[in-house]
């Protein structure tokens, strides 16, 4: 019995140091809810902070199969292979459809290959899943941008600033259509 007793202390010892060092970094870890909150109210640094703590908790598939499948798909992206991405995404969709990241990022390849029609679809299933996805919302906006739909584009990026006042692009691209929606002040 005493022997059963030596080899369960490490056991004991190792599940009680788990417990005790990972509750620090749950507790610490703000929900999407608190993200997007202090979002709104923060300087230009603090909000990059928090958009990459936000994009963090949006890249956790849960999986991974599936996090290798998303690497795959970036790393396509940056070689300048939308065509591979596409297949990555895919298989990523395939196996985790309700996992935003997929979708938005094939939206972004499909985007790349000029294939807006598709980008749309998926963009529209990122929002169905994640409607404060800001990234989807101004990949929305520099669709219509391009397609010529200026009113829909700025009415986009202004949904943008509003869930990310500090979003540098969204709010050039405000500044660059405001004029042309707006017209010129008197």
């Amino acid at each position: 019995m005493s022997v059963f007793r030596a080899n369960l202390k490490p056991i004991v010892a190792a599940a009680f140091a788990t417990v005790m060092y990972s509750m620090p970094v749950a507790a610490q870890q703000a929900t999407l809810d608190e993200l997007f909150e202090r979002l709104k109210t923060a300087d230009t640094v603090e909000a990059a902070r928090i958009e990459r703590e936000i994009q963090m908790q949006w890249r956790q598939s849960g999986s991974p199969s599936m996090d290798l499948l998303l690497k795959r798909g970036r790393e396509a992206m940056e070689d300048d292979r939308p065509e591979a991405a596409v297949e990555h995404y895919g298989a990523l969709i395939d196996h985790a459809p309700d996992f935003a990241e997929g979708w938005h990022g094939r939206a972004t390849a499909f985007f790349e290959m000029g294939r807006y029609g598709l980008a749309l679809g998926d963009l529209e299933h990122v929002l169905s899943l994640n409607p404060r996805h800001y990234e989807a919302i101004f990949g929305l906006g520099v669709i219509m941008e391009q397609l010529d739909r200026r009113e829909q584009a700025y009415d986009a990026y202004s949904l943008v600033l509003g869930l990310h006042p500090n979003h540098e692009r969204a709010a050039e691209a405000i500044k660059r259509l405001g004029r042309r929606v707006n017209g010129a002040e008197l």
